[in-house]
């Protein structure tokens, strides 16, 4: 006995051990058994260890059938483990809060093979299930096979048939991409297809990102902040319906991450059915249409004119008379008839002003600035509708001096965001994103202006606001800076350009005081053809019809942002450091 079980112990693992000793014991208890001579004990414990065995088998049974529907692939079949090969990762804002996730769906299956009564299962069919084509109906219930009828029904909705206890009406389960917030951010999220590939927006743009997600419980965080996003949204939505445009555009971006806190296009759509929206509504206007943009490219020409030397704060511009360059005859939107310095040449517009500085800086110059700020190729984000802008294909002076106030270049309105930052943050190039970043972050970026043109920039942009073109756009106690644009659209039909079909906008930052290094955020607000109205006297120009909006839009978001008001006289408050220039006397 005790041989035995000492070579049991070295041979065997704990558990096959145990069966093996209870095993030796029974076969004794047996032999005890006939050799005292009782045959029904015998009998008994051959019955008992019979039931044994076939109680640890349904035991085993049990344990694997379990296993096999909560651990392995067979619980792929649309349990609560199953997990779609179409199934894609929660979209989320910076925040967290819900912009598109996969919920489940059932599709509604007809088996014709098996329905007791066509007609009573007709009419109850049409009394659930009101907007089914008839037609789809009839052949479904008549066919000679099993046949999809109708998709994407939530469990609520399948409950409700499953209750009426049809023969021959079955369920599958399917997973549907739900935007539950409907039209809010639709072009920067997008859609994605049934068969779970993204179509647009983010979805399509960090798609792989989103489909090796699935499932494995992570989620996918956008730039946007919802707050934002709805404040931007609305208020672009106000100036739309107030002046009528063909379309709009808002963006809001942090200047030194690159972050998109809010992007909007209109008119928009529901990505839940984007196939019921019009071409115009699914474009987004913020990243695939390419604008004029007017006077907004004077912050970059009166940029590289600083940066480069050519001219300072102080430098003066005659701008008594239109500028005669070449074949073409350069004139102001409004006369001033005076000499200007560089600021009032901001302040004012001034078409003959930038032009000047313009020239000064030469073709090669400002070709290489203005590669140099993005403004010569797709804005770089991971947008996959990024559009590339039109350029002059040569740069002579007379195209040097169209773009120096946003004619003859088209870029789209992220593109101009790209560009701007530089002018804001400091002077560096950022990469503009849709994803969040976390704190602290700051992306690889490259110096193309320097840390003073930046500061000077802020200074001339808060004073456009204060006393320019821009005064519309401000938002007391937050130090909004900007610059207006509205550029004339180029007609085909009388090969020129169309002084009643503008481009409207406003480029904004805020706020403008403190160090470079401080929280800065930048705001455009575009629209595309607007008409004036009584209260502009009739005017559609940027200053009369994007600035106010995008004021409102500045006042509304800055809570969110973190940015508090100042309270008391602004003098009073910290400004950027006085930046010490050399005077460059005489007019350009």
């Amino acid at each position: 006995m005790s041989l035995g079980g000492g070579v049991l112990q070295r041979r065997f693992p704990f558990g096959l051990r145990w069966l093996g000793a209870g095993l030796w014991r029974l076969e004794h208890a047996f032999e005890r058994a006939r050799a005292s001579g009782r045959a029904e004990d015998d009998a008994r414990i051959r019955i008992f260890f019979v039931m044994v065995l076939f109680s640890l088998g349904f035991v085993a049974l049990a344990i694997g059938a379990a296993q096999a529907a909560l651990f392995s692939d067979a619980a792929r079949g649309g349990g609560a483990g199953w997990v779609s090969p179409q199934s894609r990762a929660d979209i989320v804002d910076r925040h967290g809060r819900l912009l598109a996730a996969d919920l489940p769906h059932y599709g509604l299956y007809v088996d014709p093979s098996e329905v007791w009564d066509v007609a009573a299962t007709r009419v109850a069919l049409r009394a659930a299930l009101p907007s089914i084509d008839d037609a789809r109906l009839e052949r479904a219930l008549t066919g000679d096979r099993r046949t999809f009828l109708t998709g994407g029904m939530t469990p609520v909705e399948r409950a409700a048939i499953h209750r009426l206890g049809l023969p021959g009406i079955s369920f599958e389960p399917e997973q549907k991409r739900v935007y539950p917030l409907n039209n809010t951010a639709a072009h920067l999220i997008g859609f994605a297809d049934t068969g779970g590939e993204g179509l647009a927006g983010a979805e399509l743009a960090l798609n792989d990102q989103i489909r090796n997600l699935a499932g494995a419980g992570g989620e996918v965080a956008l730039s946007i902040d919802l707050r934002v996003q709805g404040a931007l949204e609305d208020e672009l939505r106000k100036a739309a319906l107030t002046y009528g445009p063909r379309g709009a555009v808002g963006i809001v971006a942090n200047v030194h991450t690159g972050e998109l806190l809010g992007v909007a296009s209109y008119p928009d759509f529901d990505p839940n059915n984007p196939g019921a929206a019009s071409p115009e509504a699914r474009l987004n206007r913020a990243a695939s249409a390419v604008f004029e943009m007017g006077s907004t490219f004077k912050a970059f020409t009166v940029a590289v004119g600083l940066d480069a030397g050519v001219a300072t704060m102080a430098s003066t511009f005659d701008a008594r008379e239109p500028f005669k360059l070449g074949y073409r005859t350069i004139s102001d939107y409004h006369a001033s008839r005076k000499i200007l310095t560089l600021v009032e040449v901001f302040q004012h517009s001034s078409n003959i002003g930038t032009a000047k500085l313009a020239v000064g800086v030469g073709p090669e110059r400002l070709s290489r600035y203005f590669t140099d700020l993005g403004l010569t190729t797709a804005a770089e984000i991971e947008l996959k509708e990024s559009a590339s802008p039109l350029t002059p294909k040569v740069w002579n002076e007379d195209a040097v001096a169209s773009t120096s106030f946003g004619h003859g270049m088209n870029v789209s309105p992220l593109a101009l965001t790209r560009a701007m930052l530089p002018l804001l943050n400091g002077g560096k190039l950022v990469p503009l994103t849709i994803h969040k970043r976390e704190p602290g972050f700051r992306p690889p970026v490259k110096q193309v202006l320097s840390e003073t043109t930046s500061a000077q920039m802020l200074q001339i942009m808060r004073a456009n606001v204060t006393g320019g073109s821009g005064g519309k756009a401000d938002a007391p106690g937050l130090s909004v800076g900007g610059k207006t644009g509205t550029g004339e659209k180029y007609d085909p039909e009388i090969r020129r350009y169309n002084g009643k079909r503008q481009v409207s906008s406003f480029a904004a930052v805020f706020p403008t005081d403190g160090p470079l290094e401080n929280d800065r955020y930048f705001v455009l607000i575009l629209l595309d053809e607007p008409h004036g109205t009584p209260e502009t006297f009739g005017y559609s120009t940027g200053g009369w019809v994007a600035a106010p909006a995008t004021g409102q839009v500045i006042a509304r978001i800055a809570p969110f942002l973190g940015v508090s008001r100042h309270v008391g006289p602004m003098e009073n408050q910290p400004r950027l450091a006085s930046v010490q220039v050399p005077v460059m006397g005489g007019d350009l």
